[in-house]
């Protein structure tokens, strides 16, 4: 059910074209209310999307009845059309639910630099049709390299969030990673959602960091229809909102084209925690160290190499480092031995103990493959 898990939500997921699958490709949630306050979070690349560039503006008063997005084409840098196809697809969305455009938010993924067909996008938003068993459907629309939706849900006391998500590849950090949209029939006002909505990407999908390539388009939306009538403690939803963000990114880390094997880097005992995401994101963007584990070769020398490249708080010579629950390196010196390390099953736990505070923090990635350099050699071919 995904997205229309919550009451107060209708979905759509139908085929206009984009792919040359003739899979679904147009997706469309509507929040039927009676509330329709919003959040979102967008990526930090300088170089936008025309529909981030819309959405921006459009969730700036903090509502958003509907969100429509498309897969098959990226709509960024294709100029004044490109845009105007955005703004054409909104008032498409906007007459067909009776609602208005500038509370239609509209988000694309796909080939960068290829113009999107107005008429196919038009002729979808006409012809889709949301209904409350509409979030399956949604989900498998906005999908490119995946290899299958990503979907979740949580539960409140008398009201639930749910989810979908899409994003396999160009998975690094920038507020939001790849698409993902989030409803709840919880009665929350708007600033608090962005409130929560932040902290919980911050820990989430902010430290999803696969292949260290950020997105034009990534947005990750929240939007709440209040039609349960209960209005949460802050805490409870932040707290369950945080979690529901945590399974997406997972369930992308598992997804991440061609890996083999899905990595969490934990530093602990760091002075702070922005020293430990430093520490866990050079490590993450390691290409040598993720080659090594893609090899099954557990290289701690290479984690250390990476972690010296940061400006975090440590000695570098008291370092300890466990691969696999292994103590490969004791105090910046030889601990177990390499060939004691397991790297045969899927996920791989790093563990790293700056031994300089009380801090931690935990990045995941993957290891780099030859599907990996495959896939993306060939992705507009």
């Amino acid at each position: 059910m995904s997205v229309t898990h919550p009451a107060g939500f209708a979905a759509a997921g139908l085929a206009i074209g984009l792919k040359s699958t003739g899979a679904e490709d147009l997706a469309l949630v509507h929040n039927t209310g009676p509330s329709h306050a919003a959040a979102a979070v967008f990526t930090s690349n300088r170089a936008k999307a025309n529909p981030i560039i819309w959405s921006q503006q459009a969730i700036a008063d903090g509502t958003a009845a509907a969100i429509v997005l498309n897969s098959g084409g990226a709509n960024c840098y294709t100029g004044a059309a490109g845009f105007q196809v955005v703004h054409a697809t909104a008032e498409a969305v906007a007459a067909r639910l009776g609602v208005s455009a500038g509370d239609v938010l509209v988000c694309s993924t796909g080939l960068i630099g290829e113009q999107l067909p107005l008429d196919r996008m038009l002729a979808g938003v006409a012809s889709a049709d949301p209904t409350p068993d509409g979030g399956d459907a949604a989900a498998r629309a906005i999908l490119t390299t995946d290899s299958r939706p990503k979907t979740a849900v949580a539960e409140g006391d008398g009201w639930s969030l749910g989810a979908m998500a899409k994003g396999a590849g160009m998975l690094a950090p920038g507020l939001a990673t790849m698409l993902v949209v989030i409803t709840t029939d919880a009665d929350v006002a708007a600033p608090e959602l962005d409130a929560a909505l932040r902290e919980a990407t911050r820990v989430s999908f902010d430290r999803l960091d696969s292949d260290g390539c950020m997105s034009t388009n990534d947005q990750v939306t929240l939007l709440a229809s209040g039609a349960s009538g209960i209005r949460p403690a802050p805490d409870d939803f932040a707290r369950a909102l945080t979690g529901l963000c945590l399974d997406l990114a997972r369930q992308l880390q598992s997804d991440a084209e061609g890996a083999s094997h899905d990595i969490a880097v934990e530093t602990v005992h760091a002075a702070s925690e922005d020293d430990a995401v430093e520490v866990g994101r050079a490590v993450a963007r390691s290409n040598l160290f993720k080659a090594a584990v893609f090899g099954g070769d557990p290289n701690w020398g290479r984690v250390l190499a990476a972690v010296g490249t940061t400006a975090a708080e440590f000695d570098p010579y008291a370092i300890d480092v466990s691969i696999n629950g292994v103590a490969v390196c004791r105090a910046g010196e030889p601990g177990e031995p390499r060939d004691a390390v397991d790297l045969s099953p899927r996920a791989v736990h790093v563990l790293i103990d700056l031994k300089a505070g009380g801090d931690s923090a935990t990045i995941l990635t993957n290891d780099l493959t030859h599907d990996y350099v495959h896939e993306n050699s060939a992705y507009s071919s």
